[in-house]
């Protein structure tokens, strides 16, 4: 399928974050045309609450993607997450079993995360790590230039 616009689809996924006693979870939620961070969300657990949180925290933007595309992770499969989607009238996408290189822009912000914030910081805690990520968010979607999007940045082309 191709992405031709902002809105189009969007993506979510899930990664672990290394801490000094421990790891969290971080989900961010991803405009695939513009490589946009809508929104991500940190817990210590994985009961998927936190991924409705930043699925939520991404429809506050207004506007309503035509698909949303994840893995089949339990966190994403719940109801309540499931349910509002549906609610909102957006197509649901869902991963073949195994096929992590269907989500591969969420799978490459990963890699981008860990190693331009996540192994440069080495944070102590979830405070710690919640404020380094949320500036880091704002570098990457302000000023982190993309050679996929014509050295544009994904502000500039989600907006």
């Amino acid at each position: 399928m191709k992405v031709a616009r902002v809105h189009h689809v969007w993506s979510t996924d899930i990664t672990s974050i290394r801490l000094h006693q421990g790891c969290v979870s971080l989900v961010a939620v991803r405009d695939w045309f513009s490589r946009y961070v809508l929104s991500g969300a940190l817990s210590v657990t994985l009961d998927g609450q936190f991924c409705r949180e930043a699925l939520l925290q991404a429809l506050r933007y207004g506007a309503r993607p035509a698909m949303f595309n994840t893995d089949q992770g339990a966190q994403f499969t719940r109801s309540d997450c499931t349910g509002l989607l549906k609610h909102e009238g957006i197509q649901i996408s869902m991963d073949g079993r195994g096929r992590a290189l269907d989500n591969v822009f969420v799978e490459r912000l990963w890699r981008t995360v860990k190693y331009e914030e996540v192994y440069v910081k080495d944070s102590t805690t979830v405070w710690e790590a919640r404020q380094g990520l949320e500036q880091y968010f704002t570098f990457y979607n302000h000023e982190r230039l993309h050679q996929a999007l014509g050295y544009q940045t994904p502000a500039a082309v989600y907006h």
